[in-house]
């Protein structure tokens, strides 16, 4: 019974943060305790897609800027665009400047503000736009520290939302934190976030420890917002924060690659 609700939970965690098709299980408060701890593995899933267009981009020496177009796309072709569909909400009530509750509402909405449009315009093409600027012999260790970062971005965020106070009492993140198993969903986020800690050092060295100490300081900026702004996490803020602490990794490592280049 054990493995069949691990089982049922990684289906559940695949097919709620994931456009992977899988088989239809029902949802019950049993298979949803787990399904946090599984949130991590969709980022290994994109970071095998990251990995193998980079290594393949390079074998066919594709040009910078279908590289950078697909690079781009991998993590909406993955996801279906869930996490990005959350930041824009979050875009959109954070513009709106209104009350808390207000802010919620806007959260619920399901049309989409001008400040969403703008703000998934310029997440998608600054994303574009960093993928363009690592030369060949840097780019690499971009995706090398991208791939990692899919994987441990999921690790906090599994984290943030079983520590975390939610800032209602509805919607999903409210009923995964519910159901949660919290203890084993934190104990599996850490050992995540631990083993990608080793490898964001392993293969940059330097870079990665900068990394760690950026990713911190958004989840700390995250924790803040979100209970200055809206009393608690929600889902959408979760997608928010994903997005944005991928940015983060992404800047960091272009720029590294940037200085790098310049310097030799």
């Amino acid at each position: 019974m054990k493995i069949k609700t691990m089982l049922e939970s990684l289906d559940v965690a695949l097919s709620m943060y994931s456009a992977i098709p899988m088989p239809q299980v029902m949802w019950n408060e049993q298979n949803m305790k787990y399904a946090l701890g599984f949130f991590p593995l969709v980022g290994v899933v994109q970071a095998v897609f990251l990995l193998g267009w980079g290594y393949l981009s390079q074998l066919l020496e594709v040009n910078t800027i279908l590289f950078a177009a697909v690079a781009a796309l991998i993590p909406l072709i993955v996801t279906g665009g869930i996490h990005l569909d959350g930041f824009c909400d979050t875009v959109d009530a954070l513009a709106s400047h209104q009350t808390r509750e207000k802010k919620l509402e806007i959260l619920k909405d399901p049309h989409t503000g001008a400040f969403a449009v703008m703000g998934c315009a310029a997440y998608l093409l600054i994303t574009f736009a960093l993928w363009t600027q690592p030369q060949q012999e840097m780019r690499l260790l971009a995706v090398k520290m991208m791939a990692v970062g899919y994987v441990f971005s999921r690790a906090m965020s599994a984290l943030a939302i079983v520590t975390f106070p939610c800032a209602k009492n509805s919607g999903l993140v409210h009923s995964f934190s519910s159901a949660a198993q919290k203890d084993h969903v934190r104990i599996a986020s850490i050992v995540f976030a631990l083993i990608c800690a080793v490898l964001f050092v392993l293969n940059g060295h330097w870079l990665g420890v900068v990394i760690l100490a950026g990713c911190a300081l958004t989840f700390c900026c995250y924790h803040h917002m979100a209970m200055k702004q809206f009393g608690g996490i929600t889902g959408d803020l979760a997608g928010w924060f994903l997005q944005v602490n991928e940015l983060v990794i992404l800047i960091l490592s272009v720029f590294y690659a940037l200085i790098v280049c310049a310097v030799k």
